[in-house]
């Protein structure tokens, strides 16, 4: 059991490059700029798998956590309902890409015929590990078949949640994509593209070698200042942005705003292989629209422009239908140690996604789409 990211369980998650959360460089990235091990809550403790060769075939980026920030599937009722019955919550063990709400592969297995052993075998030892660290319970957020098929098979429970990603039907400009909208929506969106760079803001997108110390500077600058008054202390720090500069800058999107001969505002996007993952966003002058340009409408260029399927634009955020993007339901799962708490959250979820899923088809009528114009 690895404390640090085993940089050899990339070549098993080859299958899935199109996301770059559970890559090495970012998992590195994490701990060597102490967002996560130390004193954090977040205790790096990554399962891998062997054959009889001892070749890897299946690793799982697991977290021993002490607490419930930084993953977006919120479960602090549970822990709050759980110790007030006497029980103690945490440790946890969280299967996830840490401060980063986008569905990916969580147990990460080679192809081949032994990768429904292989699986079984990582969950196996999850529960192993949560039986090590006498944790309350086991959590793999943001999940995707095939592996929230083998872990309900497992006795998990399942949970949903709502995000917004926008879809890329062949457009081949920006433009392409308004006439897909209703004339109101599609007028309403040019003003306000225009408005948000109005006071002489220019944008300029960057990517690689681009991304100087001077240009993390900045940028951190624009997250801490925004993040802080918004929700406290940000989880990522300075270090952090220089590391995935340097290890996995050619995978990462930053688009910055610029005024009066200085940067102002920057949005930070990470580029799977079809997929445009936007992440943070910050600011240190506050200009109407600006937000929606630089995190929606300019990854929505960006997608276009390099043929990308879609953009996920992250947690939350009703404010991102208007823009075109669409409700999608996100998975995850939990297995819960106490046979009693166990029974009480399976009563509560099929209600709970009961709930999600009219919530989804409420949110598409409200689409700025022209009804039967898209997918």
């Amino acid at each position: 059991m690895p404390s640090s990211a085993p940089e050899q369980a990339d070549s098993i998650s080859q299958a899935d490059p199109d996301n770059p959360f559970v890559s090495h460089a970012f998992l590195r990235a994490l701990e060597e700029s102490g967002c996560v091990g130390g004193r954090t809550g977040w205790s790096p403790a990554y399962l891998l798998v062997e054959d009889a060769d001892d070749r890897l075939i299946a690793a799982a980026p697991s977290f021993v956590k002490g607490h419930s920030q930084g993953e977006y599937v919120f479960d602090h009722s549970w822990a709050e309902a759980y110790m007030r019955a006497g029980g103690r919550y945490y440790p946890k063990i969280q299967v996830a890409a840490p401060f980063t709400p986008a569905t990916g592969p969580r147990l990460l297995v080679a192809e081949g015929p032994q990768a429904a052993e292989a699986r079984e075998a990582l969950i196996a030892g999850l529960d192993a590990l949560r039986e090590q660290v006498r944790g309350s319970s086991i959590h793999v957020t943001f999940a995707q078949e095939p592996d929230m098929a083998a872990l309900l098979d497992a006795g998990f429970l399942e949970r949903h949640d709502i995000q917004f990603h926008w879809q890329n039907e062949g457009f081949t400009s920006y433009d392409d994509f308004l006439s897909l909208l209703a004339s109101r929506k599609r007028k309403a969106l040019k003003r306000e593209r225009r408005e948000a760079l109005s006071a002489g803001i220019e944008v300029a997108v960057l990517s690689g070698s681009d991304l100087t110390e001077s240009v993390w500077d900045d940028f951190h600058a624009f997250y801490e200042d925004t993040g802080s008054r918004k929700w406290g202390r940000p989880y990522l720090n300075r270090r952090f942005f220089s590391e995935i500069g340097q290890r996995m800058g050619e995978r990462i999107v930053l688009v910055l705003a610029r005024r009066a001969g200085r940067n102002i505002a920057g949005a930070i996007n990470f580029r799977g292989g079809n997929t445009l993952y936007g992440r943070n966003w910050g600011c240190i002058e506050d200009h109407p629209f600006l937000h929606f340009e630089l995190c929606y409408h300019q990854a929505i260029d960006y997608a276009i422009a390099h043929k990308l399927v879609r953009v996920e634009a992250g947690a939350q955020g009703e404010h991102k239908l208007a823009r075109g993007y669409r409700p999608v339901i996100t998975r995850s799962a939990h297995l819960l140690a106490d046979p009693g708490f166990a029974r009480a959250v399976a009563a509560y979820l099929p209600g709970e996604r009961r709930e999600i899923s009219s919530a989804v088809a409420a949110l598409a009528e409200e689409s700025p789409f022209r009804k039967g114009d898209h997918l």
